[in-house]
C-alpha cells in the first residue's frame, strides 16, 4: 500500500509540472503575439501622426497661397484706381495746356511734360487689349505738337515700344495664372465610378467634321501633347527627333506651324521615346534610352533667354539600361514628373532648382519586366506603374512602400487616371477586345468594366497605340492599327466602342481631347494631324 500510494503521489506531482509547464507556454505565447501587436499599433500610429503633420503643412502652405492671391487682387485693383486717377489729371493738364496760347504757357508746359508722358502711357498697358498702345501714342504726339520738338517725338515712340513690351510680358504672366487656374479647377473631385456600367445601350459623342494637315515630318509619328495651360497649343514628336510646336486656329477648323526644334539624345542622336509638358506650359521634357551612357531626359525650353540654350540635358542618369517608355508629370503641389523604363525601374524627379531636377529610384525590383507607363493619382500620393509582366503596381511615395500589386493575364501597356474621378483609373492590356481595363484604387484588384475593338488589319497589339480621357471623364478616345479613332462611353455595358470615327489613311496612334473647344486631334502612321471639330 505504502508503495502504490508513493508512485500515485508522483504521478500527480508530474501531472501538475506538466500543467504549469504548458501555462507558462501559453503566457509566452500570448506574450508574445501582444509585444507584436503592440509594435504594429505603434507603427500604426507613427503613420498617422506623419499624415497629420503632412497635412497641416499642406493647410499652412493652401492658407499662405490664398493670402497670396488675396494681396496680389488688392494691389491690382489700387494699381488699376491709381492708373485711372492718373490718367484724369494728365487729361485735365493737357486740356488746360490747349487752353492758353501765351509764349509763357508754352514753355512752362514744355518743362512739365516728361511727367505728363508718364501719366499718359501707364494706362495703355493691359495683358488682353494691346490697342490702348496706340491712343497713348496719339497723346504724346498732341503734346509734342505744342513743343514742336522732334526730339521729343522719338522719346514718345521709345516709350511706346516699352509699353508694348511691358503688356506682352504681362501676357505670359497671364497665360501661367490661367494655367494654375485650370491645374486647380481638376482637382475638383467627381464620382463617376458608380455611373460605369450603368446603362445598357451607348452615348455617342455626335458626329465630326475631319480637316488634315501635314505633321510637315519626315518619319513616323511618335507622341502627341495639348498644352495645359494654353489652349492654343499642342505639339507632336517623331522618329526624326524634331518636336514641332503648333497653334489652333478657328477653334480646331486648322492648325498653323509655330516652330520645329531638333529635340534627338546628345549622343547617340535618338528621337524622343514619350514628350511631356511642365505644368506651366513654359517647357516641354523628352525621355530617350539609357544605353551607352546617352542623355536620357531633355527640356525644351520655350521662353528661352537671350544667351542660353534651347534644348538642355539633365546630368543625372538613373535609368541603367534600355529605353525609357514613359514620362509625365504628378498631379500633384510639389512640381515633379516620374519615368518609368525598360530596365523594370520607376523614378521620381523632383525639381530643386530652375532647371535643376533630382531622381529618386521608387523602385526596381517590383516589376521583373519593362515599366510601359506610369501615372499619378490625385487624392494620394500614389505612383501607378504598368508593366510588361502584367503588373500593375501602386506605390505610395508618401510611406516607401507599395501600398497594392496587381497581376492580370494579359501584358499591360499604359495607364491614365481619370481627370475627374480621383479613384478611377484605366489600363491598357494587350487582349484583342479587351485592351481596355477600368479599376478602382480603394478596390485594387477588382476590374470594373473591360471594353475593347476587333482589329481587322493586325493581330499584334501596339504599345505605340495609346489613350485620352475626355475633360468630363466619362469617354475615352483610342487609336489603333486600323485608321479609325475608337470612342468608348464608361457607362455603357457592352463590351464594344460606343463609336467609332474614320480618321485617318493608315493606323491611328493617338486621339486626344481638348479642354477647351469641341474638338479632337489624331496623329497618325499617314505623316498627317487630324483635326475633328464636333459638329
Amino acid at each position: 500500500m505504502s508503495a502504490g500510494s508513493t508512485i500515485s503521489k508522483r504521478v500527480k506531482e508530474e501531472e501538475e509540472a506538466a500543467a504549469n509547464g504548458e501555462d507558462e507556454n501559453s503566457r509566452a505565447e500570448q506574450e508574445e503575439a501582444l509585444v507584436a501587436l503592440i509594435e504594429h499599433r505603434t507603427k500604426e500610429v507613427e503613420h498617422l501622426r506623419h499624415r497629420i503633420s503632412y497635412y497641416k503643412s499642406q493647410l499652412d502652405q493652401a492658407e499662405k497661397r490664398l493670402q497670396d492671391s488675396q494681396s496680389k487682387l488688392a494691389r491690382l485693383r489700387g494699381r488699376n484706381n491709381t492708373a485711372s486717377s492718373n490718367a484724369s489729371q494728365a487729361i485735365k493738364s493737357v486740356k488746360e495746356e490747349r487752353r492758353s496760347i501765351s509764349p509763357e504757357r508754352i514753355n512752362g508746359g514744355s518743362r512739365n511734360q516728361p511727367q505728363s508722358r508718364t501719366e499718359l502711357v501707364i494706362p495703355s498697358v493691359n495683358p488682353k487689349i494691346p490697342q490702348p498702345v496706340k491712343p497713348a501714342g496719339s497723346d504724346a504726339k498732341t503734346t509734342v505738337g505744342i513743343e514742336a520738338s522732334a526730339a521729343s517725338n522719338r522719346a514718345a515712340k521709345v516709350k511706346a515700344e516699352k509699353s508694348h513690351r511691358s503688356s506682352a510680358d504681362v501676357e505670359v504672366v497671364e497665360i501661367k495664372d490661367r494655367g494654375t487656374k485650370r491645374k486647380l479647377e481638376q482637382k475638383e473631385h467627381k464620382e463617376l465610378i458608380p455611373l460605369v456600367r450603368s446603362s445598357s445601350s451607348p452615348t455617342t459623342t455626335g458626329s465630326y467634321t475631319s480637316n488634315h494637315i501635314s505633321s510637315q515630318h519626315k518619319r513616323k509619328l511618335r507622341s502627341l501633347a495639348v498644352c495645359p495651360a494654353n489652349d492654343q497649343l499642342f505639339v507632336t514628336s517623331a522618329l526624326d527627333g524634331l518636336v514641332n510646336l503648333w497653334q489652333i486656329q478657328g477653334r480646331g477648323s486648322s492648325a498653323s506651324l509655330l516652330s520645329s526644334t531638333d529635340c534627338v539624345s546628345s549622343r547617340e542622336r535618338r528621337w524622343p521615346e514619350d514628350i511631356a509638358w511642365h505644368p506651366h506650359g513654359n517647357s516641354l521634357f523628352s525621355v530617350y534610352t539609357a544605353d551607352a551612357g546617352d542623355s536620357q531626359i531633355s527640356v525644351l525650353n520655350l521662353n528661352r533667354t537671350q544667351g542660353r540654350a534651347r534644348v538642355t540635358y539633365l546630368e543625372d542618369k538613373p535609368h541603367v539600361k534600355g529605353v525609357i517608355n514613359s514620362i509625365i508629370f504628378m498631379p500633384w503641389e510639389n512640381t515633379c514628373f516620374a519615368t518609368g523604363g525598360s530596365d523594370h525601374a520607376v523614378v521620381l524627379w523632383n525639381e530643386k532648382d530652375e532647371n535643376v531636377w533630382k531622381p529618386k529610384s521608387l523602385h526596381r525590383n517590383l516589376h521583373s519586366s519593362a515599366v510601359m507607363g506610369v501615372a499619378g493619382m490625385q487624392q494620394k500620393q500614389i505612383v501607378l506603374s504598368a508593366g510588361a509582366d502584367k503588373r500593375i503596381i501602386g506605390f505610395d511615395v508618401h510611406v516607401g512602400r507599395a501600398d497594392f500589386k496587381h497581376q492580370i493575364e494579359s501584358k499591360c501597356m499604359s495607364v491614365l487616371p481619370n481627370p475627374c474621378d480621383f479613384n478611377l483609373f484605366m489600363v491598357q492590356t494587350g487582349a484583342h477586345e479587351r485592351q481596355l481595363r477600368l479599376y478602382d484604387i480603394r478596390l485594387r484588384h477588382t476590374e470594373l468594366h473591360s471594353f475593347g475593338w476587333k482589329q481587322e488589319s493586325s493581330d499584334s497589339q501596339s504599345a505605340l497605340i495609346n489613350q485620352a480621357w475626355s475633360p468630363d471623364g466619362l469617354y475615352i478616345s483610342s487609336g489603333s492599327a486600323d485608321p479609325v479613332i475608337h470612342v468608348f462611353d464608361i457607362r455603357y455595358n457592352g463590351h464594344k466602342p460606343s463609336q467609332s470615327i474614320r480618321a485617318h489613311q493608315k493606323r491611328v496612334f493617338k486621339a486626344v481631347w481638348h479642354f477647351s473647344f469641341p474638338l479632337l486631334i489624331s496623329i497618325s502612321s499617314d505623316l498627317h494631324i487630324g483635326l475633328h471639330r464636333k459638329c
